[in-house]
């Protein structure tokens, strides 16, 4: 990451000083983070990439249930549905009754009630599909028995 900002920044021939008042942090900050130094606060690298826009800001959030999270269960596909959050892009992510029933133990459960007791880790994986980018051609993310 570092060689790939300095050669950034070289492309933009921009001067580390320049850099370093785009990022505020100081010139020697810059020469010491281009030169590798491991003596770096990551508050000052965090800075620096951002500048280049390096640095991934996206963010997967699930509200309460009570303030518009709640799950539905879409029987014809026998699936639970939920909404998450990326600011205000509303994602939507959906895992199977098949899955549910793989993955967690269920005691002749509904699947509803499966997802309910287990949403915090559903909602984990659901991030990190996003996260990594492992998105549905139309936006949402699936979550199958495979991703665990």
């Amino acid at each position: 990451m570092v060689e790939e900002a300095k050669q950034r920044r070289k492309g933009q021939k921009m001067t580390q000083r320049e850099l370093a008042l785009l990022a505020g942090v100081s010139t020697p900050t810059i020469s010491r983070f281009e030169n590798g130094e491991d003596d770096l606060q990551l508050s000052s690298v965090n800075k620096i990439l951002k500048v280049f826009g390096m640095i991934d800001r996206r963010i997967l959030t699930f509200p309460d249930s009570t303030i518009g999270g709640a799950a539905r269960a879409i029987w014809e596909h026998d699936t639970v549905e939920f909404w998450g959050f990326d600011g205000d892009n509303r994602i939507r992510c959906c895992i199977s009754e098949e899955t549910l029933k793989d993955r967690f133990p269920n005691d002749g459960w509904t699947f509803i009630t499966i997802f309910q007791r287990n949403r915090p880790v559903i909602e984990q994986m659901a991030r990190r599909k996003y996260l990594a980018g492992k998105i549905d051609e139309d936006g949402s993310i699936t979550i199958q028995s495979v991703d665990w």
